[in-house]
């Protein structure tokens, strides 16, 4: 008799960690790899954000704040909204979470009932469907195209929403394509929604402040605030700000929804690290010129993996207007075989056999929900991914 619940049959581990685990241990071994499969900014945390959690630690701001956070820091993520996106949130209407992941998680758990339905488009970040199904809820999963920039059309959406739809999740500038969604491809969207009372909106910001040549994100509320009182803006400092390993992300809703996910974290996890709080706290009420100056790096390290690998025979990607992924076509490319023997049935096929032969780590697209695919993420260093598109394309050119 198995101890897991029926629940955990329903998820697989996480595939972007498990690769990136996979490279990890590879190196620990002495191989000589290049792990371009972790959605983590290569930069360093900025000075006055670490000064400002050693300075909490000094001060004994060591102790169990707020569930939701603490007033400082509601006020900051409230205030940072307004100066980002316009939108007028109240402190009250912040919740402070143990990263992004976790606002989601919350958001799932505390509204879904058995069988209601959730929205994804697809290619997706990989935790949305597992998420939605430990909550008891369905993913509805809409393929996208390259033809679309890998966006969702209000005619598609329109065609997915159901009686039982409950959340339809967003995700601009998108992981794994890096598409951002412009003012008026989401004012199709948001005029859908506005035709179906029932559904609410999840929209995962977390790489707004990631986007190129001068373009602006823009969220739902902003672009549609008729919806205010039915969307989840979600959003937090680790890409943004570099503090993955800090575990900060925040909601921004209705005081309603906000209720109920403090009432589900405080039976969980209760608050966020109270020096990761004070931290976060700092970035986002300091300076911002700094991250200006990491998207310049990430634009021209975008451009180097588009040119150098829209160059190799039988792989194809797009330009990303935002984030820092590239989403690269290998369908034709699929049915071959490798100088190492190993035959290309898949995606996945592709991916464990260039991570084996020319130590390259890079995640399937399968694991997104859209096969004939792999991400790479280009938060690694100019020199890296140089000699890693060199592999790639290595690798593409034994392909027999």
């Amino acid at each position: 008799m198995s101890l897991a619940a029926e629940r955990m049959g329903r998820i697989l581990p996480s595939q972007t960690i498990a690769i990136t685990q996979k490279a990890r241990a590879l190196k620990a071994e002495g191989r000589d790899v290049i792990s371009l499969s972790a959605g983590e900014p290569d930069f360093d945390t900025p000075d006055f954000i670490k000064k400002a959690a050693i300075e909490a630690i000094q001060r004994g701001e060591t102790k169990y704040t707020d569930v939701a956070g603490t007033p400082a820091l509601r006020k900051a993520v409230a205030e940072r909204l307004n100066a980002d996106f316009g939108l007028d949130y109240r402190p009250e209407e912040i919740c402070v979470s143990t990263g992004g992941k976790q606002v989601i998680y919350n958001a799932m758990v505390a509204t879904l009932n058995a069988g209601d339905e959730v929205v994804i488009p697809a290619p997706a970040w990989v935790s949305y469907p597992d998420i939605v199904q430990l909550a008891d809820g369905k993913p509805v999963i809409v393929p996208t195209t390259p033809e679309t920039g890998f966006r969702l059309t209000a005619e598609q959406l329109r065609r997915a929403i159901t009686p039982r739809t409950r959340w339809l999740v967003l995700n601009s500038p998108c992981n794994p394509t890096g598409s951002a969604y412009s003012r008026d491809e989401l004012k199709a969207l948001t005029d859908v929604l506005l035709e179906h009372p029932q559904v609410w909106i999840l929209t995962d910001d977390i790489y707004a402040k990631l986007t190129y040549e001068g373009r602006e994100a823009c969220t739902v509320v902003q672009v549609e605030p008729r919806l205010r009182e039915r969307t989840l803006t979600m959003n937090g400092v680790s890409k943004a700000y570099a503090m993955t390993g800090w575990r900060i992300g925040f909601s921004a809703a209705p005081v309603s929804l906000t209720r109920e996910l403090i009432k589900l974290q405080g039976q969980s996890t209760s608050n966020a690290c109270s020096i990761a709080q004070a931290a976060a706290l700092a970035a986002l009420s300091g300076p911002q010129d700094f991250i200006g100056e990491m998207v310049a790096v990430y634009q021209k390290r975008r451009d180097l993996v588009v040119d150098a690998l829209s160059a190799v025979p039988g792989l194809s990607c797009a330009r990303p207007e935002g984030a820092f992924y590239v989403f690269v076509s290998v369908q034709q490319l699929l049915g071959r075989r490798t100088a190492g023997g190993h035959v290309l049935e898949s995606d996945e096929d592709f991916v464990k056999a260039m991570l084996e032969e020319v130590g390259v780590a890079a995640v399937h697209g399968t694991a997104f929900l859209l096969p004939g695919y792999f991400r790479v993420s280009y938060a690694t260093s100019t020199e890296l991914l140089e000699e890693a598109c060199r592999r790639i394309a290595r690798f593409c050119g034994g392909l027999a």
